[in-house]
């Protein structure tokens, strides 16, 4: 009986060593992926990052913070903001970042994913604001390269590098939507106008042209008077107006005027 406690309290302690053993070298040894880093606070103080690959770590000493290096994708929520002109509006982005320096996206800012959130909102309200509402329809790329800059500054003492701001949607009032309908309507009528009256002034410059060739050659009238003929010949008409030249019947009339 006294072999088998002791077999029972050797096993014991042989799988009690093994779990001491297990559980000293999950606390030392920690593997950090190619994507995260690993920042170590040694007794309260900044030792730095380390990573990827096997790091070692001083167990109850060393505290660890994992952080991701990958692009993070924020979406700025809708925005209520009044244009230079006046305009209400709602708008809405989103943000690509990622983390530069891992220790001073953890030193220099509690939560740098709330921050950023926090400062592009602001940011979004602020650069909108001082716009006009044609500016912010047909010059998105100027809006967001200044919003890029503007976050990316303020950022670049946390460690974060801000690649891209774009703005996603943008929705205006009913009323300004009818008044811009309406402005597009009247812009594509006095366009229409403006090429008819062109069409009407190449027309009349393409007529005189062709009254001062028939004044020079009068044979280029009759000729033109036997093309309209053919012209109507071809159409299904009942009634057929035939023109006759004036110096057919010219030595007619100079006869008459003669006898009277």
């Amino acid at each position: 009986m006294g072999g088998l406690l002791d077999g029972v309290f050797s096993l014991g302690s042989i799988f009690g060593v093994v779990f001491i053993l297990i559980f000293f070298f999950s606390s030392v040894f920690r593997i950090v992926p190619e994507y995260q880093r690993l920042v170590v606070f040694r007794l309260g103080r900044l030792w730095g990052s380390k990573g990827p690959g096997l790091v070692v770590v001083i167990p109850w000493i060393d505290r660890t913070l994992k952080v991701d290096l990958r692009v993070v994708t924020l979406d700025v929520p809708v925005q209520e903001v009044i244009t230079k002109d006046n305009v209400p509006i709602k708008v809405n982005a989103v943000i690509y970042f990622r983390v530069l320096d891992p220790s001073k996206s953890m030193v220099e800012v509690e939560d740098y994913i709330m921050a950023t959130s926090q400062l592009s909102q602001t940011t979004l309200r602020s650069v909108i604001g001082r716009a006009e509402l044609d500016d912010v329809l047909s010059a998105r790329d100027k809006i967001n390269m200044e919003l890029q800059q503007i976050i990316d500054e303020r950022t670049d003492p946390w460690g974060i590098k801000v690649s891209a701001v774009e703005l996603k949607e943008l929705e205006l009032p009913e009323g300004m939507k009818r008044a811009m309908a309406r402005q597009a309507e009247a812009e594509r009528e006095r366009r229409a106008k403006i090429i008819a009256a062109e069409g009407e002034l190449q027309a009349a410059e393409k007529l005189t042209q062709a009254s001062e060739t028939m004044e020079r050659s009068p044979m280029t009238l009759q000729l033109r008077y036997l093309q309209t003929l053919r012209e109507i010949s071809v159409d299904k008409n009942s009634t057929t107006v035939f023109p006759i030249p004036i110096d057919l019947i010219k030595p007619f009339m100079q006869r008459n005027e003669q006898k009277s």
